[in-house]
């Protein structure tokens, strides 16, 4: 069980150099979080776009890209789907965003003939360190599901499920977020939620995974505020993964870790045959890093 994204990275180091295919390489924020993957032994980029542009970003801010394969594709579209071929032809093991439209790459990652889908729904998790909290959090959906409903909930556990896997958990918490803990009608994310908890009763999950819902944030994250609620649970204050009834109080949480509680963060878009890799330009350095370590993570343990 992986507990720090320090640790994260180590391993990402450690285990065999996963290959990355970067659709459209052509972004100096991109290229540089790759290049410093790179150097630090993580990955092998496969640099796929407008390689005479690529080149020219990497000689104006110094960045070494002379020994990583280059495939140069002009159209964006072409380049989302060649980035796609490269992984099912077994020439890349995880894709990464770069200059190029969400939609165009993840309209390519589903394509029917070609693309990378599953059974399962695309969905964003994101992995924070919290200096106030215990372990690494995950959190999913406050990037993608807009207003996913019970069958979209499962799906997007079960992704969150497989990153925890792929991270070495044995034991998943999930609390099913809400606005409180008795199921009522007039608020469906407690319905859902309750629904989630009897599906984990019943293994929907698999072994090893506990589902608690609907849980408040704070009964979900904090074992004093359970206790004065007298709320008993195996995931009150020791959540691993949070699950978001909606994408607004995804984003509202996920920028609070951020901006308010200082975490450092990865993130990933899981449900696809491999990781997807989505950086913002928001992001911070480390961040990206830590993006490109959890996909080749995740990528090797898939």
């Amino acid at each position: 069980m992986i507990k720090s994204l320090k640790e994260l990275l180590s391993i990402a180091k450690e285990q065999k150099k996963m290959k990355l295919a970067v659709a459209a390489s052509q972004d100096y924020e991109v290229l540089k979080a790759v290049c410093d993957a790179a150097n630090e032994g993580i990955v092998e980029p496969i640099l796929i776009g407008d390689i005479d542009e690529t080149i020219n970003i990497a000689s104006k801010y110094g960045l070494d890209i002379e020994r990583f394969e280059k495939v140069d594709v002009k159209d964006l579209t072409e380049t989302a789907k060649t980035a796609v071929l490269y992984v099912n032809e077994g020439k890349a093991d995880f894709v990464m965003k770069g200059l190029i439209d969400t939609s165009i790459l993840l309209k390519e990652v589903l394509n029917k003939e070609y693309g990378l889908r599953t059974d399962s729904l695309l969905s964003h998790v994101m992995v924070y360190e919290v200096p106030t909290y215990h372990k690494l959090l995950f959190l999913t959906d406050g990037g993608m599901n807009i207003a996913p409903g019970l069958e979209e909930k499962i799906k997007i556990v079960k992704n969150a499920i497989k990153a925890c896997r792929a991270l070495g958990y044995e034991t998943v918490k999930i609390a099913a977020l809400a606005a409180k803990e008795k199921v009522s009608p007039k608020m469906p994310a407690t319905v859902d939620a309750n629904s989630l908890k009897e599906l984990g009763e019943n293994n929907e999950f698999g072994e090893g995974v506990i589902i608690e819902g609907p849980l408040a944030l704070d009964l979900a994250i904090s074992k004093e505020a359970a206790k004065i609620k007298k709320f008993e649970s195996k995931v009150a204050g020791d959540a691993d993964v949070l699950l978001m009834p909606n994408i607004e109080m995804g984003n509202g949480v996920g920028k609070s870790l951020t901006y308010f509680a200082k975490a450092q963060s990865a993130g990933i878009i899981m449900g696809a045959k491999v990781p997807v890799v989505l950086v913002s330009r928001a992001d911070t350095h480390e961040a990206k890093l830590n993006s490109i370590a959890l996909g080749s993570v995740i990528a090797a343990n898939i």
